[in-house]
């Protein structure tokens, strides 16, 4: 650490040395932000500094490259080691210590949860040990993985994908992904969709193909929530700002039909066989929508889509996972904090609410283990419980990224 701060002394003096001087100027000290957690090759960090405003200079010390756009990149096929950044201007000078990890193994049990702040943070699905960050240059609000170890995640703000490999580790980034959501990936064409809140002035549907290439289709307003039909090759589209369900011939990507369900349509979830869909009005009594919540179940094996079954009103839920073996519909509640225990098949309430942390977001299920994970927002944290018992895994919540959105599981069951 000496050697370090003695090259980061150098350094500092190399940026003061190069950028002009303003006159009795008070030189403040700043910190770029980055997660204490090793970074894993491939990784896209925005330089950002906290403590005195851009423009500054940046210097590198170790592998990879600064870009133009005030990001660094370290290089997919890099080692385990450090690297030193340091920025500087007039108005003061910043640095900060790195670590670079090593990729994940495939042959790991993992959990990959998309953090808005700090990109996808890799977990030890078994200990919780965080193994490393995947900074995505973005905002990633959701991640899927898919049985080849492909690992996607949208950027919220932005305008790409980042696709992960495990085996071989690689990470790419595709554009033309504007404002995603949502993501899934199709298992029987490995294409991913991704749900866009806002492309051309309305939501739509993005496809990646295998081969790399992008189409999109307009499906509504504001389009959030997203389910797919493997077998009939139906992708499903809640657009919240019209209350609609889009559904969409993933081949073609045209869509089918559009069919009002309930305002402010947000999540949906397919049952196994695909006549079932659940979606979840994201609304709250007390919010400027001035009306409650529900979840309602959609069937679809009729000459048209019918609400069969609708849940009591629900403070401000969000999203929802189906435990089919058990009849269960778990929503998350991101006023209450608490996730609802529904019977699927009548969305009456099956016990009292799970207590969790503060603000859970969308969860996620392993029906192999029998877990239910729920990342909770403004806690920083993943909650566990398993469903078997409705009791929280030992261990639970766990430490994860700064606002975890979603999680992935690796690797994925059914």
């Amino acid at each position: 650490m000496t050697a370090l701060r003695s090259i980061a002394l150098l350094l500092a003096m190399l940026l003061v040395a190069t950028t002009a001087r303003m006159p009795q100027a008070r030189r403040a000290t700043g910190i770029i932000a980055a997660t204490s957690w090793p970074y894993l090759p491939g990784s896209l960090i925005p330089l950002r500094v906290n403590g005195f405003a851009a423009p500054y200079r940046a210097v590198l010390l170790g592998p990879g490259r600064i870009l133009p756009n005030d990001f660094y990149e370290i290089p997919a096929d890099a080692g385990v080691g450090r690297a030193l950044l340091v920025a500087g201007n007039t108005a003061g000078l910043a640095a900060t210590d790195l670590r670079i990890g090593e990729p994940p193994s495939a042959a790991r049990a993992l959990l990959v949860v998309a953090s808005y702040d700090d990109g996808l943070i890799v977990h030890d699905a078994r200990s919780f040990a965080v193994l490393g960050v995947l900074a995505t240059g973005g905002t990633p609000s959701d991640v899927a993985a898919d049985a080849r170890g492909r690992i996607a995640a949208p950027d919220t703000q932005g305008d790409a994908l980042t696709l992960a490999t495990l085996a071989p580790w690689s990470v790419s980034h595709i554009p033309g992904v504007l404002v995603g959501d949502e993501v899934a990936i199709d298992p029987s064409t490995r294409a991913i969709f991704v749900t866009d809140r806002d492309l051309n002035g309305g939501g739509a549907l993005t496809r990646v193909s295998e081969d790399g290439s992008v189409a999109h289709v307009a499906t509504g307003e504001t389009a959030e929530g997203l389910a797919i039909d493997d077998r009939r090759q139906v992708v499903y589209v809640a657009n919240a700002n019209d209350g609609t369900v889009a559904a969409v011939d993933a081949r073609s990507m045209r869509v089918l039909r559009r069919f009002f369900v309930v305002d402010r349509i947000f999540s949906l979830t397919l049952a196994p066989g695909g006549t079932r869909l659940y979606g979840i009005s994201n609304q709250s009594a007390g919010s400027l929508f001035g009306a409650a919540g529900s979840a309602v179940a959609i069937a679809l094996d009729g000459s048209k889509p019918r609400i069969v079954a609708r849940s009591g009103d629900l403070a401000f839920p969000l999203g929802a996972v189906l435990d089919s073996a058990t009849k269960t519909l778990f929503v998350t509640d991101e006023s209450l904090g608490v996730v609802h225990v529904l019977d699927s098949r009548t969305l009456r309430k099956k016990r009292e609410p799970l207590r969790t942390c503060e603000t859970p977001w969308k969860p996620s299920f392993d029906s192999a283990n029998r877990r239910l994970y729920v990342p909770c927002a403004r806690s920083n944290a993943v909650d566990v419980f398993d469903t078997r018992t409705l009791r929280r895994i030992t261990g639970a919540p766990f430490s994860t990224g700064s606002y975890p959105l979603a999680i992935a599981i690796w690797p994925p069951h059914d």
